[in-house]
């Protein structure tokens, strides 16, 4: 058996829904092993994606793990057969591995939803913007790393799924740029919001006692609702979330706060009045 070096965010999850309908059954992985008849290693290797799996090993550990969710089995095997070779591929070893989970987690998901603060998110950000955004890194990234990252964004940006963003006021207002590149991006915003598959709603600065929008998430919509994922910028790179009590309270906080913020329309004519003000 050949281990990976690395595996990715998609094989890590799989990994982790197989580990805790194993703990829920309340088997050890000696006894997991021997319902494979294989070494108790290699379930740790299984559970740590060390090591893939193949469809008739899925299904037989999660009968005997007595999961009874057809959907959840097959989104499961999806996830084990998968040899998808994606776009993110031509960036491997050329941009921190963060950069190509977030990309393969895309080209799975059913929606997508985000929250931002301080900036414009990137699948709706101008390739000016971006620079700008890239070029206040620190430690500073070369000219080379930061067209790189512009590359990979501009691939990220055709996606065809539902996507709703939910943007303080903040994020468009703060110049990460010049005029001219602030300009361009609430043009852009305003373009993007007529998409049939895109919606952009606004949380204005004057809203009364509103304080739950208070960092960036974006939430994708997995096969199934518990193969969701919330994804967090942290110092040190990407951090996904997928453990179903962080991913119920997550929810009902996007819930919040698109309850709280204008609506598509009004949110239109809102980032009109600003770029009036540019």
């Amino acid at each position: 058996m050949v281990k990976r070096r690395e595996p990715t965010a998609r094989q890590l999850r799989l990994a982790a829904e197989l580990r805790r309908l194993r703990e829920a059954a309340g088997f050890n992985s000696r006894q997991a092993a021997a319902l494979l008849g294989v070494a108790p290693a290699q379930i740790t290797h299984i559970e740590s994606a060390l090591a893939g799996v193949s469809e008739q090993r899925v299904r037989r550990l999660t009968s005997h793990y007595g999961c009874t969710d057809e959907e959840f089995v097959d989104a499961l095997v999806a996830m084990a057969t998968d040899r998808t070779q994606g776009w993110w591929e031509e960036f491997r070893g050329l941009l921190p591995t963060a950069f190509l989970d977030l990309s393969e987690l895309e080209h799975h998901a059913r929606f997508l939803r985000h929250v931002a603060i301080l900036y414009v998110p990137g699948l709706l950000q101008t390739e000016d913007y971006s620079r700008a955004v890239f070029s206040s890194r620190l430690p500073e990234l070369t000219a080379e790393e930061i067209d790189l990252r512009i590359r990979h964004r501009r691939r990220r940006q055709a996606f065809t799924i539902p996507y709703e963003a939910v943007i303080h006021e903040a994020a468009l207002r703060i110049r990460v740029g010049d005029r001219a590149t602030s300009r361009a991006q609430l043009e852009r915003l305003l373009e993007l919001s007529e998409a049939e598959h895109v919606t952009v709603r606004v949380i204005p600065f004057d809203l009364d006692g509103f304080a739950r929008a208070s960092s960036t998430m974006t939430y994708v919509g997995g096969p199934l609702a518990r193969l969701d994922t919330v994804v967090r910028d942290a110092l040190h790179g990407s951090v996904f979330i997928d453990s179903e009590a962080q991913l119920n309270t997550y929810r009902a906080s996007f819930l919040t706060v698109e309850d709280a913020s204008l609506d598509p329309g009004r949110s239109r004519d809102f980032i009109h009045s600003l770029t009036k003000e540019l």
